[in-house]
């Protein structure tokens, strides 16, 4: 498993390109009031629940967004899955952050549905339509990311349901906004999780292949020496 990200791990990715300290202590602000609001909740996989919400926000960071998307981050599932409030949400931390919570909220609700009601297209339409910005998608795109490279906590039928959704779905969307890393991650994962054969037999061969280029580059390498010795070099 690779290793869990903490409060600072965000504060220090998106440090980088936000400098103004009134948008660091609203990324704080929403982390503790998260952190309060899911203190009590565990994930399948056995880890506190705050952890899922980091990833997300620490996923997003890597998009460099603004102070309000990644609070958001934080704060997607309070209103679904705490006594939270939107009104809450938007007395503390405003109408903007309270506005991509609900989008959020909505599509969550969505995918809850019987997923058989939908054809991937008029769902893929639904969900863009639903999301008024393009804030909330990202965040959604961020929380899929994150429980994809966490299925493996759930039951095989189970993982094959959320990967049919997510390959016919999610990523789409995500190649269609251009989001190559998540488009191709989502991919990844789904492949796994779907065909496990082949996705073992690809990686298999990825790395045979690997393998191959090594020496190859080995034998450049003392072929290079030897010429650059001979010369004196």
């Amino acid at each position: 498993m690779s290793k869990l990200h903490e409060l600072e791990d965000v504060l220090n990715a998106c440090s980088t390109y936000l400098t103004n300290p009134e948008s660091i202590e609203i990324i704080k602000n929403a982390y503790y009031f998260m952190e309060e609001k899911h203190k009590d909740q565990y994930r399948k996989s056995g880890e506190p629940y705050k952890y899922h919400l980091i990833e997300v926000a620490y996923i997003l960071t890597s998009f460099n967004v603004g102070p309000t998307t990644i609070a958001a981050g934080f704060l997607h599932d309070t209103v679904e899955d705490t006594d939270t409030t939107l009104e809450e949400i938007e007395e503390k931390f405003g109408e903007d952050v309270a506005f991509l919570v609900n989008g959020v909220t909505k599509i969550s609700k969505l995918s809850k549905g019987s997923y058989e009601d939908y054809q991937a297209e008029n769902h893929r339409k639904i969900f863009i339509a639903m999301a008024k910005d393009l804030r909330v998608i990202i965040i959604k795109l961020a929380d899929r990311l994150h429980n994809m490279r966490t299925l493996s906590s759930h039951r095989p039928e189970k993982q094959k349901i959320i990967a049919k959704e997510t390959i016919e779905i999610y990523a789409p969307i995500a190649h269609r906004l251009g989001i190559n890393s998540i488009k191709s991650e989502l991919e990844d994962l789904c492949l796994r999780y779907t065909k496990p054969d082949v996705y073992n037999d690809i990686l298999e061969k990825l790395d045979a292949s690997r393998e191959e280029l090594n020496n190859v580059l080995l034998e450049m390498k003392d072929s290079i020496s030897e010429i650059l010795t001979e010369n004196g070099i």
